[in-house]
């Protein structure tokens, strides 16, 4: 009943139910099957279900009975809500999650003015997951302003962290921290680009080692602004790895003068002692272009990678707007001006984007990410890309740092970090690292 097509028989274009004597799925007439399966209200041709209803007409009636506002009819704010539920490619998906008694409840509250329709409303709701999903769907269909999905999640989880704190004093403290610090920076990050999981999942250790530090200083009887440097030491001398997200409380602490301007331990940096060698980075980007049995969009993210030195963090960012195909050339907006791709890499880059609008894992079909997430609106975690590379033998950081170490040796500093959007001392960096000299460029020659 889900098999549609065109019928080798009549050559009809239709809901193909039937079988001939070969096994071939064929359409009910030449089936000779004398049941039809028309929809009552729109004629689709389809599995129908109760009222001899097709699952995307079942899914209007059920729409229209949870969103009456009392007037027999739906509430008009959120008619755009409708819309983009009955625009989904899968209305069998949306009538299962209309079955949960808590999206039920949630519905009926916005529709009759129980459950105010803000971002201040919900977040009062439980249970949280299928309040987010709703808000999700809310803002992706324009019903609410767009607001940072993580951030929101952060606040709530915030609330709740704040209250299992016993300690007043402490409490505050650390409501303070969020509010002028955390907060402000994560909504500053926001209004650039989407935030990720990791932004959010830091913050949460800072709250949460700030907490620890605060209780473990009032068990050696001492309070944050008497706090002293054998305090400090102590604190970091065991679980450093997992005690140095409370530093940005610190830091916080004495910039504000709540404590004395004592000594953090220096934050040591590993760095890569195995970089990826020239040679090994080519093979990578030749399998990568040439292997067809790998994912698309990793491919299309690990090309990025291997070949103009591009972070996850950034591509997760990128949008289609980023991506222009003249029908010649095909540039990704990188830096200024656009980069062109080389072939194979456009052709790559076009098949991908002909695939994008039926991406499985896409949560919006209206959705700009270049690599779409699975939540409504928000773009692929990069913790998640970061997998997905290094499942086809692709080092996230080594093949960027190779890429950029190879690129600087081959233009300028400048010309490379105006491409590639990276920072001029950064690119500068990299050429003394690589053991590169600007003594070759003539002057005026960084054109080239």
């Amino acid at each position: 009943m889900r098999i549609r097509g065109r019928c080798p028989g009549c050559g009809t274009d239709r809901l193909l139910p039937g079988r001939d004597t070969d096994g071939t799925t064929i359409c009910r007439d030449c089936a000779g099957i004398t049941r039809d399966f028309f929809c009552d209200r729109c004629r689709f041709e389809g599995l129908l279900l109760g009222g001899r209803l097709c699952e995307r007409c079942t899914l209007a009636e059920t729409l229209a009975r949870l969103l009456d506002n009392g007037t027999g009819h739906t509430a008009p704010p959120l008619l755009p809500l409708v819309t983009a539920l009955l625009e989904t490619d899968r209305p069998k998906s949306r009538l299962i999650w209309l079955r949960n008694p808590n999206v039920v409840r949630l519905l009926r509250g916005l529709a009759t003015g129980g459950i105010p329709l803000t971002h201040e409303g919900l977040h009062q709701e439980t249970p949280w997951r299928t309040v987010v999903h709703l808000r999700d769907l809310l803002m992706d269909s324009g019903v609410l302003l767009l607001v940072d999905r993580q951030l929101m999640l952060y606040q709530r989880w915030l609330t709740e962290r704040l209250i299992t704190i016993e300690e007043p004093e402490h409490r505050r403290l650390l409501h303070h921290f969020a509010t002028w610090h955390q907060m402000r920076r994560l909504r500053a990050k926001a209004e650039k680009k989407p935030l990720g999981r990791s932004q959010i999942s830091q913050v949460k250790q800072e709250i949460t080692q700030a907490g620890a530090f605060l209780a473990w200083l009032a068990d050696r009887s001492g309070t944050i602004d008497h706090c002293r440097q054998a305090d400090l030491d102590a604190w970091h001398t065991e679980k450093l790895a997992t005690r140095r997200p409370a530093q940005t409380f610190l830091r916080w602490c004495m910039k504000t003068g709540r404590m004395p301007h004592l000594t953090l331990p220096p934050q040591v940096i590993n760095h890569d002692q195995a970089p990826l060698h020239q040679h090994r980075r080519l093979v990578m980007l030749r399998r990568v272009l040439n292997d067809d049995s790998l994912p698309q969009r990793t491919r299309v993210a690990a090309a990025l990678v291997l070949l103009y030195a591009q972070s996850v963090t950034r591509i997760v960012g990128f949008t289609l707007d980023d991506v222009t195909d003249d029908g010649t050339t095909v540039t990704v907006r990188l830096g200024d001006p656009p980069s062109p791709l080389p072939e194979p890499v456009a052709d790559l880059m076009r098949s991908y984007l002909r695939s994008h609008r039926h991406l499985t894992y896409a949560s919006s079909r209206s959705s700009r990410w270049l690599f779409p997430g699975r939540q409504p609106g928000q773009p692929m975690n990069p913790a998640s890309l970061q997998d997905h590379l290094r499942k086809i033998g692709v080092p996230p950081q080594r093949g960027r740092t190779s890429a950029i170490r190879h690129l600087v040796l081959q233009a300028p500093a400048p010309v490379i970090a105006k491409a590639l959007g990276y920072h001029d001392k950064t690119t500068t960096r990299l050429v003394t690292e690589a053991g590169g000299t600007w003594s070759r460029y003539a002057p005026g020659d960084h054109s080239r």
